[in-house]
């Protein structure tokens, strides 16, 4: 029983504090012991869940390991919070493999499966005071204990720059192993950078320290990993991206902008940007399986040998994770600078002309000209002088682009009209006040061409407008024809007057026209032959040559095929003019009689000048034979040819005008009636040249923002698109789907400014946005192809396979929208390599530079054409059997196993060292 006594003391105020003796009741729990009632509480609940039931309970997967996930639990002790994580895998296998790529460090450096980690929930995560974790770990020890557990458990200990670990495993009743792990950040001893050092680091842990080591065997399990990297541009200071600088001020990276050579020097789009290597580089990793060495001479050799003799290699492609993070922070390609094109036409709304953005006048713009920048004069005229350089013609591009490219209504990629939009893309960063004044001082120079006679360069003369084309293309492309092209000269009156119907000649301003006739009736009975066969020969004017066997109906006389004007060269809204000014004439005659009126009229004339006794049926007979009606019985005659139905011998041919060529008041008859005899040297041009030169310049300088604009856009577009179809990859089935795909979105999402259904505010606008986005993703993956393709020339399967996996790891972050998806950003693979592609490898391991060898001395061994690990990695073993020695002093009678008594890990550099160490011993 206690006894309390009560001492007062006379003269105080206030009475003194009961002495009061007290047993101790140890019925009560302490904390710590609440705290290993904690524990073990939540190590039960774990072991009693079982990793499918955790599962479901929401544990996080870890990467990049397949099946390795975590569960946590929170737990306090003396004033202070710890955070519990148990480690597990999913699958029934104990056992660890060696260099495993997917191992947690915990699994690598201890050879261990699941396992606990207990640390305190501070910055650091790490216990600095030796009592704390000594405790934390006995705490945890006994609870694991209690639950018959056999998991190891970890406690982080020291600064966290040294990844310093100390942990204990109960292995039953007889066995229990002790982890530790520390690391060395500088100053490592030179002995230990060697293998003949680690070696007998680790043989120092269970022998005599008397002993000398290099005298003695041991048996020791011994597998190393070594991992080499080659030497990327940027670690030689060979790669350089375009100038930031220089672009913002207004310059283009088209041209000499480096002196070094670039790894994209031969890529399409070089000659835009250049891009960074998004294969930064390729590590290979060779190791030594599980060998038995005996001494650290053993050692020695193997430090001395080729990597070659390896039992296996496996490489990894070190990808940028720029590539797959979604950020566009110092992005350079052609997807960035069409995100701020399209940006430019979502403001082109904001002014009725182009001059207006550049017009200090224009009130309102005052923000658009403190916010953009142009760039000075001095890089207009550079670029209008690249644009505008003589002789430079439109090379065999059409052969190579992609068939679906036509679909896009733009410019050809190599047209002056895309050059200019992609010139644009770099100017002045691509903002609207650039662009104008860049169009203003490129229409000048157009004008300037015109006015000088000077063809416009990069523009095919072909005779003919492509109205697949944009409408800025089309007025380009007349506008160059009517300069080069003969067509648009006026011919001399007096030229090829008296052409006999066997003139070899053709001139080259004018279009032989030759059909080939229907069958043809029989010779009448009252047939006379002309007697002025000969003078009418003389009569004849511009015959460009007979055809065939085809006569007169009216003359004995051999039907000659005249020389005619080139069909007028026409744009799609001149096209659309004459259509709307046959609709408001609402003429009942046919459509295309109406539209080719005049070519018709000019046909028809030069038709009866080579003609002299011809009929309308003759004209009817050779320019629409469609429209002349032969008997069906003649029809019906297998025999009937047309020399044998339209000789001499068979004259007139039989027949009649079809049906809508005999109507009364036919449009055609009328033209012929009113038609004089003129061949095509002697009329007057179809449409007069200097007019409609003065028409196309005129729709260029009075041309909409947003009109100007929308066609950039999809010039843009299409020209990137055609230059990043000409990069090689080697055939790669992923990316040119990819590639086949992008084309067809782009001529979705660009229809609406093709049909000029655009306004401000529109969401077509936000369409371009996230095809700006997909854009972006597959230039993304074209570089890294055309990286792999180089890398691996010699071995495309490789590359296919890296590309194959890269392939499925970004397209889950390929969205369409302009917020990037999440996930992880690093991508990691493993690529066994055969030995007959080990030669291949290995000659990408260039010898290293002088340069490049300076900066450090080789220290390691185990070089690689002059290349030493970048890291070293080293697991040292002992295994003995229980029974029959020291560790089988308290063992059970009968007890003989195999266990590993020593482990231990190494993984250094030339500069750092980190040593994780186990023991397994009888208690």
């Amino acid at each position: 029983m206690a006894s309390t006594s009560r001492v007062e003391s006379d003269g105080e105020e206030e009475p003194q504090e009961e002495e009061l003796e007290r047993f101790d009741d140890f019925t009560l729990a302490s904390s710590w012991e609440r705290f290993i009632s904690d524990i073990e509480a939540v190590c039960r609940q774990w072991m009693a869940n079982g990793p499918k039931n955790l599962l479901e309970k929401g544990a996080v997967h870890l990467s990049p390991s397949m099946n390795l996930y975590k569960v946590k639990s929170e737990l306090k002790y003396a004033m202070k919070s710890y955070c519990m994580e148990y480690h597990f895998e999913t699958n029934g296998d104990g056992k660890i493999t060696d260099w495993d790529c997917s191992l947690h460090d915990l699994q690598l450096c201890f050879g261990v499966k699941d396992f606990l980690v207990i640390a305190p929930q501070s910055v650091s995560g790490v216990i600095l005071d030796d009592p704390e974790s000594s405790k934390l770990l006995s705490a945890v020890a006994i609870a694991l204990s209690n639950c018959s557990s056999m998991w190891p458990a970890f406690v982080p200990v020291h600064d966290p720059s040294r990844k310093s670990y100390i942990g204990i495993q109960s292995m039953g009743t007889i066995f229990t192993r002790r982890f530790e792990a520390d690391h060395i950040s500088s100053q490592v001893p030179v002995k230990l950078m060697h293998l003949e050092g680690l070696f007998e680091l680790f043989v120092s842990k269970f022998a005599y320290s008397q002993l000398d080591f290099s005298a003695h065997f041991f048996q020791v399990h011994f597998t190393m990993k070594l991992t080499y990297k080659t030497i990327s541009h940027d670690d030689d200071d060979a790669t350089h991206g375009v100038d930031a600088d220089f672009v913002e001020s207004g310059g283009s990276p088209k041209g000499d902008t480096h002196t070094r050579t670039q790894w994209d020097d031969d890529c399409p789009w070089s000659e835009w940007y250049s891009a960074e290597d998004p294969v930064r580089g390729i590590e290979l990793v060779t190791i030594w399986t599980d060998k038995m060495v005996e001494s650290s001479s053993e050692m020695a050799e193997l430090e001395n040998a080729s990597p070659h003799e390896a039992q296996r290699w496996m490489l990894c492609p070190d990808i940028s994770s720029t590539i797959s993070d979604g950020s566009r922070a110092n992005s350079v390609g052609f997807a960035s600078q069409l995100s701020l094109l399209v940006e430019a036409l979502d403001m082109s709304f904001e002014a009725q002309f182009v001059e207006d953005f550049v017009s200090v006048e224009k009130p309102g713009m005052d923000n658009l000209k403190s916010s953009m920048v142009v760039p000075p004069p001095s890089v207009v005229d550079r670029l209008l002088k690249e644009l505008f350089q003589d002789g430079v013609k439109l090379s065999g591009f059409r052969k190579s682009k992609h068939k679906k490219s036509r679909f896009i209504k733009g410019a050809p990629l190599e047209s002056l009209f895309a050059q200019f939009c992609l010139s644009s893309l770099w100017f002045g960063n691509c903002n609207i006040r650039a662009i104008a004044s860049f169009w203003i001082e490129f229409i000048r120079e157009v004008r300037w061409c015109w006015e000088e006679s000077q063809p416009l360069p990069r523009m095919a003369s072909s005779g003919s407008i492509d109205l697949s084309t944009c409408l800025i293309n089309q007025k380009l492309q007349m506008e160059n024809d009517q300069v080069v092209d003969d067509s648009w000269k006026t011919p001399d009156p007096g030229e090829h007057s008296d052409e006999k119907c066997d003139s070899p000649s053709t001139p080259t301003n004018f279009h032989n026209s030759v059909n080939s006739g229907p069958t043809y009736g029989t010779k009448p009975d009252n047939f006379t032959p002309s007697s002025d066969s000969k003078s009418s020969d003389y009569m004849r004017r511009g015959s460009a040559s007979v055809v065939g066997p085809m006569m007169l109906l009216k003359s004995h006389q051999s039907l000659h095929a005249p020389f005619t004007q080139e069909a007028p060269l026409m744009t799609e809204d001149m096209h659309e003019e004459r259509l709307q000014a046959v609709d408001a004439f609402g003429d009942s005659f046919n459509f295309s009689a109406q539209l080719e009126k005049e070519i018709l009229f000019s046909d028809m004339s030069a038709f009866k000048a080579a003609n002299p006794e011809a009929v309308f049926e003759d004209f009817i007979r050779w320019h629409s034979p469609g429209d002349w009606e032969t008997d069906d019985t003649l029809k019906s005659e297998p025999s009937s040819s047309f020399a044998s139905v339209d000789s001499k011998d068979n004259w007139p041919p039989q027949g009649r005008l079809s049906q809508r060529m005999s109507e009364r008041g036919n449009l055609w008859r009328k033209i012929w009636n009113d038609a004089p005899a003129l061949p095509a040297s002697e009329q007057k041009p179809l449409l007069d040249p200097n007019r409609e030169g003065e028409k196309v310049l005129h729709y260029l300088e009075t041309i909409r923002p947003h009109q100007l604009l929308e066609q950039m856009v999809c010039t843009s577009f299409r020209a990137a698109a055609d230059t990043l179809n000409q990069t090689s990859f080697g055939g790669l089935k992923q990316m040119q789907t990819k590639i086949d795909q992008l084309y067809v979105t782009m001529a979705s999402m660009l229809k609406p400014l093709q049909a000029n259904r655009l306004s401000a505010g529109s969401e077509a606008i936000e369409d371009l946005r996230r095809l700006s986005v997909v854009f972006g993703h597959v230039e993304k993956l074209l570089t890294i192809a055309a990286s792999l393709h180089r890398k691996f020339l010699q071995a495309p399967s490789m590359s296919e396979a890296i590309f194959t996996s890269y392939h499925e790891f970004y397209s889950k972050r390929m969205g369409t929208g302009s917020v990037e998806e999440n996930g992880d950003t690093q991508f990691s693979m493993k690529l066994q390599v055969r030995n007959h592609e080990r030669q291949i490898v290995s000659s990408m391991f260039t010898p290293p530079t002088v340069n490049q060898s300076w900066r450090k001395v080789l220290s390691m061994g185990n070089l690689l054409n002059g290349h030493e690990p970048i890291v070293r990695e080293i697991i040292f073993s002992k295994r003995d059997q229980v029974s029959g020695n020291h560790y089988a002093s308290h063992t059970p009678r009968g007890y003989n196993k195999e266990i590993e008594t020593y482990r231990m890990y190494i993984s250094g550099t030339s500069n750092d060292l980190r040593v994780a160490l186990s023991v397994a011993s009888c208690d």
